[in-house]
Parts: structure tokens; C-alpha cells; sequence
């Protein structure tokens, strides 16, 4: 992992019928030499886990995140997280459900205190916690609300070869849209411009601008969107002396050739990002919430119930959202 910084991370909890129990001992096993990290989570069903894992991982239990770094060589360090019921792999129990939202808000509280670096999120699945007053359409939104700025998230998805941030995120095609404005590109590119620099520690961030229609509208025959829409975005953007380019041919910008020309793909719609990045290499792709006062990163699956507890899930993602993580932390001290 990278090199070590003062502050451990917090890794929440997850949903615990769900891999990330699993891919919490598994990265500790990975990086337990590197940079430390501490889990939100119940000692026991990890405990648990590990013996049902195989997998030779001690267990230790703290009092404070101070303690983290300390202990992490030798041990997983625990903040506990009591869950009420012992969990059943592949089954969401509702009354878990207190405990999977206590684990992320404790560790929003603690890197908003500074107690922690940075926040590294396992897969929840959001309708199961709907019992416990979770009422956002996912972590970002939650954590934003959390951390006072809800409205100013922005949510990129980054691996070794593609950097993407969608305009619009969980909604439908229809409604994407609709909600496309020249405001909300602008917005999406303001914040990824200014999270570039700060965290990633690229001076001058090069933005694609991706087009919405097929051929980016092909001067209006195949859609008026860039016209209105993307083309008075980028615009502004240049006055505003940010170095954007595009609009790109959603259907070009993605090959190797493309992306050697920007450092990040700003797309109009959900899957118009997430395809390329997923295609391009999924096991290693990170969601990075941009906009937030504090470092979030999560890897990019969910909780797949199909293979939980089976001892065949792929740790390599929380492993690079941890990495990242790590790095946006020593960038930002």
C-alpha cells in the first residue's frame, strides 16, 4: 500500500450478509506492512469470518482511532460496531440495519474531527436499510448530507486507465436527460477541476467533455443537446480558465489514443461513464466522492450476495480504494 501517513483510514462496515467482512480481512492481509486503516465493525462476526475464511487474521478491538496505527502491523484494529444479529451470508436482516448506518456515520464523525484521513466505504445495499431511517439514494448522498454539503457531491470513478465523473447519476436515461443543464456541467466540472488539483496533485487538469448524442450531434443532425447544452458549458468553463476540450464523440473518447488527450471524462449519463471504466478494468476501479470536506473512496461493486461467504470474492477493489484513499490523505495534509 502507500507509504504511511499520520492518520489511519476508517472502513465502514458494509452490509455484513454481504463480501465486505470478507474483503476487509483480505486487505488487511494484503497491506498489513503499509498504511494503516481501522475497521467499523463487530469484533465477533469478524472473528467469526475469519475462522469460517480460513484465514489467519487476529482481531483487536480499540478504544480510539488513535490506536489504529499502532496495532495494525500485528492486528486488525476493530472500533466496534455491535451487530444485534449474527449475520446470515446472502440474507440482509433488517435489524442490522442500525448498525450498518452507525458504521458510516461514525466514520464521517471521526474524519470530520480529524481522528482519521480519510473514509473507505464497503458495498451497502440501501433498501435494506430503509428500517433504519436511510432514506439517500446511496453512500454519496448519505455522506454528503453527513458532512453538511448535500447538493455539491460529485461522484468519479477512477482506475489506472480512465478517470470518469457522470453529470447525472442514479436515475433513468429519460429522466438524465431532462436534468442535463448547462449548470450542472458546469458544477460537475468546477468541483472535478478543483479535486484534481488538490488531491490528485495534477496542476492543470485536463477535462473531456463528453457529447450526449450519437457523433456529438453531428452539428444538430442527430440531436440539438450540444448545441444548447454542452457546447455553452465548455464555454463557460474556458472563460473561466479551466483547460476542457470536447464535446467528444461518446463513442471515440474512450480509446487509448482519446485518453492520452484529457486526465478525466466529464459524462453526460450514468452508464455513458461507468461502461468504458468497467470494461477497461473493473477489478480496479474506485468510487471517489468529490466535493466533500473529507476523503471517501469505495470500491466499485456491490455487495454480492451470490458469492458471500463462499471465500471466492476478489479484494483487489477495496484494496485499490484503500490505496487511493491513502493518497488523496498524504495529498491533502
Amino acid at each position: 500500500m502507500q507509504p504511511s501517513s499520520p492518520l489511519p483510514l476508517a472502513l465502514t462496515m458494509g452490509d455484513p450478509a454481504g463480501i465486505g467482512g470478507e474483503l476487509t480481512l483480505r486487505a488487511w492481509l494484503a497491506g498489513r506492512g503499509g498504511y494503516p486503516f481501522v475497521a467499523l465493525d463487530d469484533p465477533a462476526r469478524l472473528t467469526a469470518l475469519a475462522a469460517a475464511m480460513g484465514l489467519t487474521v487476529p482481531i483487536r478491538p480499540i478504544a480510539a482511532a488513535s490506536d489504529a496505527a499502532d496495532v495494525f502491523p500485528d492486528a486488525l484494529p476493530v472500533l466496534p460496531v455491535p451487530l444485534a444479529v449474527p449475520p446470515r451470508s446472502g440474507q440482509p436482516d433488517p435489524a442490522n440495519a442500525p448498525a450498518i448506518v452507525r458504521s458510516i456515520q461514525w466514520a464521517a464523525e471521526l474524519a470530520l474531527a480529524g481522528a482519521v484521513g480519510g473514509v473507505v466505504t464497503n458495498p451497502i445495499n440501501k433498501a435494506a436499510l430503509y428500517g433504519a431511517g436511510f432514506a439517500y439514494p446511496g453512500h454519496t448522498e448519505f455522506l454528503a448530507a453527513l458532512t453538511g454539503v448535500l447538493g455539491q457531491e460529485i461522484m468519479m470513478l477512477a482506475s489506472p486507465l480512465l478517470r470518469v465523473v457522470p453529470v447525472t447519476v442514479h436515475v433513468s436515461l429519460r429522466d438524465a436527460i431532462a436534468m442535463l443543464t448547462a449548470d450542472a456541467i458546469v458544477a460537475a466540472a468546477r468541483t472535478t477541476d478543483s479535486a484534481l488539483r488538490r488531491d490528485f496533485g495534477i496542476p492543470r487538469p485536463r477535462l473531456g467533455i463528453a457529447g450526449l448524442n450519437p457523433h456529438a450531434g453531428e452539428q444538430g443532425a442527430l440531436g440539438h443537446e450540444e448545441t444548447t447544452i454542452v457546447i455553452p458549458a465548455i464555454e463557460r468553463l474556458r472563460a473561466e480558465g479551466i483547460d476542457v476540450s470536447g464535446p467528444w464523440p461518446p463513442d471515440t473518447m474512450f480509446t487509448p489514443a482519446a485518453r492520452s488527450k484529457y486526465d478525466v471524462a466529464i459524462c453526460m449519463y450514468h452508464d455513458q461513464a461507468l461502461i468504458p471504466l468497467k470494461t477497461l478494468g473493473m477489478e480496479e476501479g474506485v468510487n471517489v466522492t468529490l466535493g466533500l470536506p473529507i476523503v471517501r473512496t469505495s470500491p466499485d461493486h456491490g455487495t454480492a450476495y451470490d458469492i458471500a461467504g463462499k471465500g471466492v470474492a476478489d479484494p483487489a477493489s477495496l484494496i485499490a480504494a484503500l490505496d487511493l484513499a491513502a493518497r488523496l490523505a498524504v495529498n491533502r495534509t
